[in-house]
């Protein structure tokens, strides 16, 4: 069964949503983008965890046939 625009934006909502719920957003900047399935998250983390989790999460959502992972590991700088 092919995915549809429609079923992918649903896809985008869902794995923002869950995103935003773990903590994952502010400072986090994760961009999702799905395409028949394929969710690519891109951006920048501050810590492998937040990325191992972001993915996790992705991965666990009906519909996503495959996680892209373009996140970045990007340390907060205090002065």
């Amino acid at each position: 069964m092919a995915i549809t625009p429609v079923q992918d934006r649903t896809i985008t909502r869902q794995v923002q949503s869950k995103l935003m719920g773990r903590g994952l957003g502010v400072p986090c900047r994760i961009a999702v983008e799905t395409s028949k399935g394929e969710v690519t998250l891109s951006g920048s983390v501050q810590q492998a965890q937040q990325k191992a989790t972001a993915v996790q999460l992705t991965s666990g959502i009906s519909g996503v046939r495959r996680v892209i992972d373009r996140l970045i590991i990007k340390l907060a700088i205090k002065y």
